[in-house]
């Protein structure tokens, strides 16, 4: 489910406080050294580092050409 556009505007990456892209029902961070992604559950993202994955270099490129 997707989140609230007008939250989805002001979230920003916990960690490297990059701008976040909404991508495959989750939340993806621009920023390409830590390149977090963190779900969404019933349109609330969780927004904890500990609960974020970082994703590998080839999918998160992939992501950010996707979205």
């Amino acid at each position: 489910m997707a989140i609230d556009p007008l939250l989805a505007d002001i979230l920003v990456c916990p960690l490297s406080k990059a701008s976040l892209k909404e991508i495959d029902g989750a939340l993806v961070s621009t920023d390409p050294e830590t390149r977090m992604r963190y779900r969404i559950e019933g349109a609330i993202p969780v927004m904890l580092v500990d609960e974020g994955e970082r994703m590998p270099m080839d999918e998160w490129k992939e992501a950010m050409a996707r979205g």
